[in-house]
């Protein structure tokens, strides 16, 4: 086995063995998206019926089509959680360690977020497989085709996570940075409702929604599991993936949380 698979391997394994060991994480993520398509789809059907229109003219039950948003939501929360391991790590010199390789830091850091990504695609397919009593069904040429969309949308906000904690520096000031990042992500785009819908409301807030890369990870998410495609939404996710895998990169410093505990 080669240094560079090896390594990967090794990356993969500890973030398989934290996740087993955090129990609670699994749950917490199948919780969260279930509770909005139980609670949320009753909320939109008693306030507008059981059907939404697409602008394609296809009627969709509400469950059917927030179900893939509630599956990049999976992996949105996700993505956060490995960044806040990413600080932890950082605050208590392991990654320090790690880095210690021969191997280009480049390298070890795009393993980490490669993990990460597949340790939720087993979250995502888990609450695919609930909202199927739902009555979310997709066919099951979908269910395989995703999984290359899903862990590159899981890339594409792993990145992104580890970006933004490159620049925090304290492991308390995190999940309040979090929030400013999660919450507008994902109700500024189309995982709840159409754009169309949201250009109604406002040429802003349409606007606001195309500029979001959620959003596009949304609907490639949406449009590749039930086996059709969309050219514009898989450019934007992979350039959106490069710049922000490449971002997290060149900003990760591990001696960050290490000199900060030096000086204190």
């Amino acid at each position: 086995m080669s240094a560079y698979l090896q390594a990967f391997v090794g990356i993969l394994f500890r973030e398989l063995l934290r996740f087993v060991h955090q129990r609670t994480r699994f749950f917490s993520a199948l919780v969260r998206p279930l509770v909005w398509l139980a609670v949320f789809a009753a909320g939109f059907r008693a306030a507008l019926g059981i059907s939404i229109i697409q602008p394609y003219d296809t009627y969709i039950t509400y469950e059917v089509y927030i179900a893939p948003g509630l599956c990049a939501m999976v992996l949105l929360f996700n993505a956060m959680q490995s960044s806040l391991s990413m600080v932890y790590d950082r605050e208590m010199g392991s990654m320090r360690v790690l880095l210690m390789s021969p191997l280009p830091r480049s390298y070890l850091l795009l393993c980490k977020l490669i993990a990460s990504a597949l340790v939720a695609l087993p979250q995502v397919y888990a609450f695919l497989a609930i909202a199927w009593f739902f009555g979310v069904e997709p066919p099951p040429s979908g269910y395989l085709l995703a999984a290359p969309v899903l862990l590159l949308t899981g890339l594409m906000l792993g990145g992104l996570g580890l970006f933004i904690s490159s620049f925090i520096r304290q492991l308390e000031n995190f999940a309040g940075v979090m929030n400013f990042v999660i919450f507008p992500m994902f109700f500024l785009s189309s995982a709840l409702y159409p754009l169309w819908k949201m250009q109604e409301a406002g040429e802003w807030l349409y606007t606001l929604c195309r500029l979001n890369p959620f959003t596009h990870a949304v609907e490639l998410i949406r449009f590749t599991l039930y086996g059709q495609w969309h050219g514009e939404a898989i450019g934007i996710v992979t350039g959106c993936t490069l710049l922000f895998v490449s971002a997290a990169i060149v900003a990760f410093n591990p001696q960050r949380g290490f000199m900060r505990a030096r000086n204190s």
